[in-house]
């Protein structure tokens, strides 16, 4: 039986044109090794998988290679050729930074560079995971980086370029990957599938793709994974299977149901889901994702950004043109905001429950603010303005004539007129509505008919001592009444004063009876506030001074002042804490 090879060394590009996706540096190579101008040092960046360390192996090869082709491109025929795809080459180092990290590793490294190739023209040092070197290993690493000999060629590549030293770059030629494109892994994976005689259909191979996120090295991976538990055939069943993606007709379900409002078959639906084994976050993110591709496909313009399988574009135009903006753009700030709040959940699948009884219910709230196509904006001058007013006495006082006090709820038209105070010659300006735009006050009241009230706001009243006296004394007695008689003890004692119109201050004559007070705070603030018809009214708790209670010079005390004082009164503590060699806990 042959040993197995995983596909993602068993197809390694062993040229420049065979690597995937990443033209714009193989092309720049070709071209420097044509050209005779190749630097002393590259570093390689970019994410996982997607050809650093190969082209590293290919730039190696290729400027060794006895007779390079006009191209640019090794022979693949010379015995340079050879000992590098056999991996018995003498000319190419590698260096795993990630476990050789340290100041001796690069030392002895340098120590190597001293000596001229036997054979071949150059000596490539290839140095992975560079950025997990340490700092004095990169220091140390300098002088030779920036005047290495005639035939070494230093090869630095890292998945994190922001951790490198500025020095370090500096003396680099810098190339950076990109990730591979779904189009270029469908291709790639379908040529592989050619050659290995395997049965696959396209729609698969773009789930692998995507699911890669632009790492060919996944693909190869996920696909090798797949085959073995499809026995060679692969389909678009067996990869969402295997692969524990949720089928996309699950969420053109859900999403109908949602704008019929049918909360019922919304819910069944994620119960089915949950049933199959898929986690809630899983199912949020999914139909996040979902939202945004219906979202791109209401405009043609943003219609090349749909990544999707192949056969569902049409799919997602249908239903796009169904579903208002307002409602898509809604729907992915809730989803958004769960997904957040998912992992702080306790009952989990109660949570994205929750989340789609919002979405249900989304579409009515914005057909609230919604009149003939438009969003009605709440504007104050959009529509009629209350404002409550109070009698100013004139400057003439009729004796025969008392004050009034009253207080009014005027509604003014949208065709009345505010006028500001004039100051100095200016002219009174005004502003004035346009009695074409309904408000979203009249909306509603085109709905709700005649079924609302207008409640008169009552006037505030401010503070009285006598008027206060009495209810602080209900409130003593409702504490009564609920059992707290030291509560209600310290409440009758303690004296009011009146501060200003919205604060007043409740004298006590000992901590405990502060105490007191300030426990019942909320209750007593709230019970004060509605009898007043007032809720700027605040009250804070003094102690009357000369009355203070004594505290205990212990209750004053830390804990490392007690245990001193302990020490001091007891020698013998303190002797036993040496001789035991305890550790106090201050």
């Amino acid at each position: 039986m042959d040993k197995f090879i995983v596909s993602a060394r068993k197809y390694r590009p062993q040229t420049f044109d065979t690597v995937v996706g990443q033209a714009h540096i193989t092309t720049t190579l070709k071209n420097a090794i044509k050209n005779n101008q190749l630097a002393h040092a590259f570093l390689f960046c970019g994410p996982r998988g997607v050809g650093k360390t190969t082209c590293a192996r290919i730039l190696a090869k290729t400027i060794n290679c006895e007779n390079i082709q006009p191209d640019g491109e090794a022979c693949n025929k010379c015995n340079s050729c050879k000992s590098f795809n056999d991996g018995g080459s003498l000319n190419i180092h590698e260096l795993d930074a990630a476990s050789n990290n340290s100041v001796d590793d690069i030392r002895s490294l340098v120590e190597q560079v001293r000596f001229a190739p036997q054979a071949g023209k150059y000596k490539v040092y290839i140095v992975d995971e560079v950025h997990m070197l340490s700092a004095s290993a990169f220091n140390a690493f300098l002088k030779t980086l920036e005047e290495p000999p005639s035939y070494a060629i230093f090869i630095l590549a890292t998945t994190e370029k922001h951790k490198i030293l500025p020095t370090i770059l500096s003396r680099c030629q810098i190339f950076d990957f990109k990730r591979i494109t779904t189009n270029d892994t469908v291709e790639h994976l379908q040529e592989i599938v050619d050659k290995e005689e395997i049965k696959a259909d396209k729609a698969s191979l773009q789930v692998i793709a995507q699911k890669s996120e632009g790492c060919m090295r996944d693909a190869l991976s996920i696909l090798d994974k797949i085959v073995s538990f499809t026995n060679g055939e692969v389909t678009y069943q067996n990869t969402i299977d295997n692969l524990n993606i949720l089928d996309e007709d699950y969420y053109f379900k859900l999403i109908e149901a949602l704008l019929q409002q049918d909360l019922a078959a919304a819910m069944l639906l994620y119960d089915e889901i949950n049933r199959k084994g898929f986690e809630g976050d899983l199912v949020l993110n999914g139909f996040a994702e979902f939202i945004r591709n219906i979202l791109v496909c209401k405009d043609a313009k943003a219609a090349s950004l749909l990544d999707v399988v192949e056969g569902m574009q049409e799919k997602y135009n249908t239903t796009a043109k169904k579903v208002h903006t307002a409602y898509l753009v809604s729907a992915l700030n809730i989803l958004n905001e769960a997904e957040i709040n998912f992992k702080m959940a306790r009952n989990k699948r109660l949570h994205v429950e929750l989340t789609l009884i919002k979405l249900n219910f989304l579409q009515q709230a914005i057909e609230l603010s919604v009149n003939d196509g438009t969003v009605v904006k709440k504007k104050r001058i959009d529509g009629p303005i209350a404002y409550k007013i109070k009698n100013i006495q004139s400057l003439q006082v009729k004796p025969a004539e008392p004050l009034q006090k009253e207080a009014k709820l005027l509604i003014e038209t949208p065709s009345s007129k505010i006028q500001k105070p004039v100051t100095g010659n200016k002219q009174p300006e005004t502003l004035q509505n346009s009695g074409n735009k309904k408000s979203l006050l009249d909306i509603l009241r085109e709905k709700a008919g005649n079924n609302y009230n207008v409640i008169t706001v009552e006037e505030a009243e401010t503070l009285e001592l006598e008027k206060l006296q009495q209810y602080w004394n209900e409130f003593t007695t409702q504490l009564e009444q609920k059992q707290k008689h030291s509560s209600a003890a310290t409440f009758k004692i303690a004296k009011l004063n009146i501060e200003n119109e919205i604060k007043f201050t409740a004298t006590a004559y000992a901590i405990t009876a502060q105490k007191f007070i300030e426990q019942e705070k909320t209750e007593l603030t709230d019970f004060i506030q509605q009898k007043f018809k007032n809720r700027s009214i605040t009250f804070s708790v003094l102690i009357e001074e000369g009355e203070r209670e004594e505290v205990p010079q212990h209750m004053t005390l830390n804990a490392r002042q007690r245990f001193e004082r302990i020490a001091e009164q007891y020698p013998l503590v303190k002797e036993l804490k040496d001789k035991l060699k305890l550790e106090i806990d201050y």
